[in-house]
């Protein structure tokens, strides 16, 4: 079963219903740079909607296949007159957006970016709004992210717009954060010591079935206004999650040992060191997961049907999820949560801050290469085809990196070629990108200040056909730490850069040949 499947338009569920004068129905979509909201995109324009999205960062959308077909707002959810822009003449607004970070005061601006767009979708008379939230039990305590997306959706319930809140658990398919935990941890592991929350029963949803409920939330009776669960066919243990996947995977079944000493903290430390999923993102999934998240009911086939074959069991969208993985075609990832540092502020000009503090290396090398084979090797680094110089030093980099709670080396690439602005690379991200010409990336390791890496090919004015390979490192440093971190790094830049820049330019040459 093909996890990526689009709408057919035989599903009457799926499909856009015409306005009264003929036009296709408008769909607002925020968080639609998301794991869940870039793979929606593409269905509603599917279904037969007018999209329009709603993104932090525009330059992200352009990563997307589909960004030429959408009308682009660059705005904050809450930022109150772009909203209000946004929804105008909307019949639908998908709000996907979640805060994952673990830093104080998200749970207010959770709150006031939904209100904002509540307040908006109320004065445009918008039909009807679908939130995404997350599965949970009734009557307990629950995590501060639990909570924060249940107080969001009651926010949207009491706006006045007919809403649909979807309250979905473990999310499985390719790129998915639960996703890739569960492999991760079962794939390094052999035995697994875990926290007492393995015992505990979840019932993991397909995202191909989450996509399916959120494409019909679209279409149900306009007096609906509630929270309902959905879930798979599968109400499971963690540890059989665990060892479901270590079947599929053609793995042995991994024991498990449950150990209550491994607070949700500790936890989050243990999956951020094994896993490529960072503590800041590691952290409120292990916290979701400390009750058992189970349907209270099952309102949703009211409402909205399951698909004609029936919602995937949980092997089945493992398997799925496999196989998209290893064809290199994931559609979403984890890695593009915002959480990770979308591209910020590009680089400031050297004037701008040739003032301030800024430690630089610079390496330049000429290439008989043309132009066009080193910046296929350019776009190339990283993931599987490493960073060109010492691959132990990159190593212990990545494990300095992740015991102190980065993403560190193992977070890899999206697609093993092609490289999009937003991307992210190892424990950087792409910020800016000129096809055939400048790569820049901005370090998402944890460091005392900012840090850029700039790489460029042009054409080398002294050899017909041949190139110039320059290299830039900036370092921003914040403070002294900043700067003993620089002293500390230094002998090292002798290894790593110059080695990339000989290497970059030596399988330029060879793969030329």
């Amino acid at each position: 079963m093909d996890e990526l499947s689009t709408p057919t338009g035989r599903e009457p569920m799926l499909t856009a219903v015409p306005r009264a004068d003929g036009s296709p129905p408008r769909a607002l979509v925020l968080g639609a740079t998301g794991y869940i909201g870039g793979r929606l995109v593409p269905r509603l324009l599917g279904a037969g909607y007018d999209v329009r999205v709603l993104a932090r960062d525009p330059r992200r959308v352009t990563a997307f296949a589909w960004a030429d077909r959408v009308e682009v707002v660059g705005a904050d959810a809450s930022d109150a007159a772009a909203v209000k822009d946004a929804v105008t003449d909307i019949d639908v607004v998908f709000y996907l957006v979640h805060s994952m970070s673990a830093g104080k005061g998200f749970e207010s601006a959770d709150r006031r970016a939904a209100e904002t767009v509540a307040a908006a979708a109320a004065a445009a008379s918008v039909s009807r709004i679908v939130y995404l939230g997350g599965l949970h039990p009734g009557g307990v305590a629950l995590s501060p992210h639990l909570r924060s997306r249940v107080e969001v959706g009651e926010v949207f319930l009491r706006s006045g717009v007919p809403t649909l809140v979807l309250q979905a658990g473990v999310v499985i398919g390719s790129g998915s954060a639960s996703f890739e935990m569960v492999r991760h941890l079962t794939e390094v592991l052999p035995y697994m010591p875990a926290p007492k929350w393995v015992r505990n029963h979840i019932q993991p949803i397909a995202v191909r079935d989450v996509l399916h409920y959120l494409l019909g939330a679209a279409r149900v009776a306009p007096e609906v206004n509630r929270a309902v669960d959905v879930g798979g066919p599968d109400v499971l243990r963690y540890g059989q999650m665990m060892n479901g996947y270590a079947v599929e995977a053609g793995l042995h079944q991994r024991p498990i040992a449950a150990l209550p000493v491994l607070t949700p903290r500790l936890a989050s430390h243990w999956v951020n060191l094994v896993t490529p999923i960072p503590r800041s993102i590691a952290r409120p999934l292990v916290e979701s997961l400390q009750n058992e998240c189970v349907m209270k009911n099952h309102d949703i086939d009211d409402l909205i049907p399951p698909p004609a074959e029936g919602l995937t069991p949980y092997r089945a969208a493992v398997r799925a999820a496999l196989s998209r993985v290893e064809a290199d075609t994931i559609e979403t990832s984890w890695q593009d949560s915002e959480v990770l540092g979308v591209p910020s502020d590009p680089l400031p000009s050297d004037p701008e801050w040739a003032g301030r503090t800024a430690f630089t290396d610079v390496r330049t090398a000429h290439t008989t290469a043309s132009p066009q084979a080193l910046w296929r090797v350019i776009e190339g680094i990283g993931g599987e085809n490493g960073w060109y110089s010492s691959p132990l030093l990159w190593a212990i980099r990545g494990w300095m990196d992740r015991l102190v709670g980065g993403i560190g080396l193992a977070r890899g690439r999206r697609s093993r070629a092609r490289l999009a602005v937003g991307d992210a690379l190892d424990f950087w991200r792409v910020e800016a990108l000129e096809p055939g010409r400048m790569l820049r990336l901005r370090a998402e390791m944890k460091v005392p200040g900012l840090a850029w890496l700039e790489l460029r090919a042009t054409p080398d004015d002294e050899a017909e056909g041949a190139s110039r390979y320059d290299q830039r490192a900036v370092f921003f440093p914040r403070g002294l730490a900043g700067r003993l971190y620089w002293l500390a790094v230094l002998p090292f830049h002798g290894f790593i850069f110059a080695g990339m820049a000989r290497r970059i330019t030596a399988t330029a040459e060879a793969s030329a040949a």
